[in-house]
């Protein structure tokens, strides 16, 4: 008999589980509403042409491939399966692709749905995307994102206001977090110093591993690159990073001489606007060597990363949320000039994060009520009292099935219930039901009639 298994990445989610990543959602869901964003779905499947080239070539390499329904090598010649290489029998046999992300999606439903849409376009979604990388702690290849994005504005506003809605939601859930500003424009200054367009990829691919190889790590990679000619620029620019006074930053960066343009200025100045703009400036560091997602990024980018002191030293999850400006995405499904900035959060990292401060109690709502019968006759009583509780909204419950009041009851307490309603023949014939709360103890009798006020 063959044993059952998951496929390497993904999980299950029991009943504890789904309700405590339900109220996580919940929370995000009621912020991003009380901002006015709108909410969306789109697919699990898009045809790999709307996919393929957005994320890079690395990103391509991650797409998970559905095979065409059918024969899908129907389409291949004999005489070409056994010396066709992939790239060329990709095409053949698989035109469809599960989502690597919601951004991509966004572009083709705002293009598809232009006339229809109301812009400055403020949607979220809460949906599952796959990503065929190595699993490990905090990366799945099954793993859902919960993005809001704003469509059809260039407003600083929108930065602003994003990172609001990170810093409130992270509030509620009473999670430390610091968010960590970057501007595409300060990046692209470097260009002139790497001399070509595929120099400064090396670049931006180097120094975005900082986090995990450090300074001297990047240094290494980037003479392993061949891009030494950037190293002294580098580090007086990385050194700027632990400068928290923006004044004084900014004054360094302006001091850097290869680094001057029209670029920098635009970036400093976007960046300034927003800060200004963000509520609790004490949670945003503006961070010169983020560098997340620049293959469509265009303006300011956001990562968030745990800032808890609750959470163990040698905890590293990575970020827990991020994202960016992408004003030219859309042109890539044929719609030129359509603004859009949007961030994204990990729900899955945060779940782990969450645990890992042992916060699960807090995210776990112990409610509901269980009727438990002394005998079949009381049954039908019970069906129609607990009908009555769930038109009022309160959840309700009937054991099925007349056993030992204790077997019922220690069911109650494995499902959470707050309340155990008992009734036998005692209770039908007085009308009196025995209401015990299974949180303090207490028991008292309560008439049929005022049942539904007693919650």
């Amino acid at each position: 008999m063959q044993k059952p298994s998951l496929p390497s990445g993904t999980r299950d989610f029991g009943p504890k589980a789904f309700e405590q990543r339900r109220y996580v959602m919940g929370i995000m869901e009621k912020v991003f509403r009380l901002h006015g964003f709108q909410g969306i779905e789109t697919p699990a499947l898009e045809n790999l042409s709307t996919l393929q080239g957005k994320y890079g070539d690395e990103g391509d390499q991650l797409l998970f491939k559905v095979l065409n329904s059918g024969d899908f090598l129907s389409k291949v010649k004999e005489e070409d399966k056994a010396n066709i290489q992939s790239k060329e029998l990709l095409p053949k046999i698989s035109n469809r692709g599960l989502r690597y992300d919601l951004t991509v999606p966004l572009a083709r439903f705002v293009v598809m749905n232009s006339n229809e849409i109301q812009f400055p376009f403020k949607r979220y979604q809460m949906q599952p995307v796959w990503r065929a990388d190595r699993p490990q702690k905090g990366r799945y290849r099954e793993f859902w994102q919960c993005d809001v994005d704003v469509v059809g504005t260039k407003s600083v506003v929108s930065e602003a206001e994003l990172i609001d809605i990170y810093l409130e939601v992270f509030k509620v859930l009473d999670l430390g977090v610091i968010v960590k500003i970057n501007h595409r424009g300060i990046l692209d200054s470097f260009l002139s110093i790497a001399g070509n367009q595929e120099n400064w990829n090396s670049f931006m691919q180097a120094i975005d591993k900082f986090d995990k190889i450090g300074l001297e790590g990047v240094n290494t990679e980037l003479q392993n690159r061949g891009l030494s000619h950037m190293l002294e620029v580098w580090e007086a620019y990385s050194k700027l990073s632990e400068q928290q006074d923006i004044t004084q930053l900014i004054e360094g960066l302006r001091n850097i001489p290869e680094l001057q343009g029209e670029e920098l200025e635009l970036g400093i100045l976007a960046l300034t606007e927003v800060l200004e703009l963000v509520t609790d400036k004490s949670s945003v560091m503006w961070d010169l060597r983020l560098a997340r997602g620049l293959s469509y990024y265009t303006g300011c980018v956001f990562e968030v990363l745990p800032n808890d002191q609750r959470l163990d030293e040698r905890f590293n999850i990575g970020s827990i949320g991020g994202g960016g400006r992408y004003d030219n995405l859309t042109g890539i499904f044929g719609m030129k000039d359509v603004a859009g900035v949007g961030v994204s959060f990990g729900l899955d990292r945060i779940m782990d994060t969450l645990a890992a401060i042992e916060k699960e109690e807090e995210v776990t709502n112990q409610n509901g009520i269980l009727f438990c019968c002394m005998d079949k006759e009381s049954l039908p009583l019970a069906v129609t009292l607990s009908r009555e509780l769930r038109s009022f909204g309160l959840s309700a419950e009937i054991y099925p099935g007349a056993v030992k009041l204790k077997k019922q009851l220690d069911y109650a307490n494995q499902r959470n219930k707050q309340w155990a309603v008992i009734i036998g023949e005692s209770e039908r014939e007085s009308g009196e039901l025995s209401v015990k709360n299974l949180v303090s103890g207490e028991q008292s009798k309560v008439v049929q009639s005022e049942l539904r006020n007693h919650f």
